[in-house]
């Protein structure tokens, strides 16, 4: 056999292209052409029989615990808002650029006012939202507090049906008790997710080298769009705001934080009637903290004690740059170890402003215990 006839190719058919044109197919893939064609006319030609749609089985009642979540989500669901908003952004010579974001939040009483996390409406020139399945209605930020990332909107025209959300509270909360989260995440709206408390006393760093204290950490399924959103009990009452996640891919991965509604109900009337919240502070201005990390001291640093505060009249020292005396170092709160600036604020928003803080300072390796008043102050 010659070298040619060993390596032959199958024998061609040539078909047609629709430009006169000719393409090959081997002969092998025109008889598989063939035999599905075959196949497709015979089975057309099977004889059919009447058939009807199947008949529904009926089923029961549904169980209790069904039934207690679908009344806790037809309860709470009006309370609860769709909040899209639109930040203009400066784009040079091409003129502004709108962005858009999206997020949670829920009616808190019946004078139009809405509450969310700040993150969802921070710098945004409109704000708008959706209730039910209503149209989105123009709202304004009238308060605003980033140390604790909430905000209140103000429907401009607020209907007369506004269903303020129940009010629980997280001072009795237990870990493994259920909890529901209501929120639009991705803008899905009125998505429900259950889950189970699944951690107490979280600390949430937000700005100012500040934390949320007594945060709440569930495994109800939060995603990006639930911020500001509610996080209920099994009685459907307000018992956080879902805030933030912990993931690496950016999506739910069972654990996400609420803000304790303790906090809330005393921050948000302050928002209401003065745009911002309180501050609470003993009147110390502390040595930047990364300052105090890098020389490997635990604890509060003072650099300035302001005249008649509460920290003034308890004779706390500051630091001398001159001799390097470091003064009187804040160590404790009320019994509890204070490693960073950041867990001291965190422990004076637990007391509050006209709570008495019991202090733990020490002062050339002296320890002692003073006790202060906590006092509002500035940012």
């Amino acid at each position: 056999m010659s070298p040619s006839a060993a390596h032959a190719t199958p024998t061609p058919c040539r078909v047609p292209s629709a430009r006169g044109a000719e393409h090959r197919l081997p002969a092998a893939g025109i008889g598989l052409l063939l035999a599905l064609v075959l196949a497709a006319v015979a089975g057309s030609s099977v004889a059919r029989e009447p058939a009807e749609p199947r008949p529904v089985v009926p089923r029961g009642p549904l169980l209790p615990a069904e039934q207690a979540m679908v009344a806790l989500f037809q309860a709470a669901a009006p309370s609860v808002a769709y909040i899209t908003t639109e930040v203009v952004n400066s784009a040079g010579f091409l003129g502004a650029e709108v962005a858009r974001g999206a997020g949670s939040g829920f009616v808190w009483d019946t004078a139009g006012h809405v509450v969310t996390n700040n993150h969802v409406v921070e710098g945004a020139a409109h704000v708008f939202v959706q209730l039910d399945a209503g149209e989105a209605m123009e709202a304004r930020v009238i308060g605003a507090s980033p140390e604790y990332d909430l905000a209140v909107v103000k429907l401009l025209h607020p209907p007369r049906d506004l269903h303020p959300i129940g009010l629980g509270t997280s001072g009795d909360l237990r870990i493994g008790q259920s909890v529901y989260a209501i929120g639009n995440p991705y803008g899905l709206q009125r998505t429900l997710t259950h889950g189970i408390v699944s951690a107490l006393d979280r600390e949430l760093p937000t700005s100012y080298e500040r934390e949320i204290a007594g945060v709440i950490q569930t495994d109800a399924a939060v995603n990006p769009g639930n911020s500001g959103g509610p996080l209920l009990d099994s009685a459907g009452r307000l018992v956080g705001v879902n805030t933030a996640i912990r993931s690496e891919s950016g999506s739910s991965a069972g654990i996400g934080f609420a803000i304790p509604v303790d906090l809330v109900n005393r921050v948000v009337p302050s928002l209401i009637s003065r745009g911002r919240a309180p501050l609470p502070g003993i009147g110390i201005t502390p040595v930047r903290p990364d300052l105090v990390e890098q020389a490997g001291i635990a604890g509060v640093v003072i650099a300035e004690v302001r005249r008649g505060t509460p920290a003034a009249q308890a004779g706390l020292k500051p630091m001398n740059p001159k001799t390097g005396n470091l003064g009187d170092v804040i160590v404790g709160v009320n019994g509890k170890r204070i490693e960073a600036l950041s867990s001291f604020v965190a422990e004076l928003g637990r007391i509050g402003v006209d709570g008495t803080a019991e202090l733990t300072v020490v002062r050339d390796d002296k320890e002692r215990r003073v006790r202060v008043k906590v006092i509002e102050v500035g940012r």
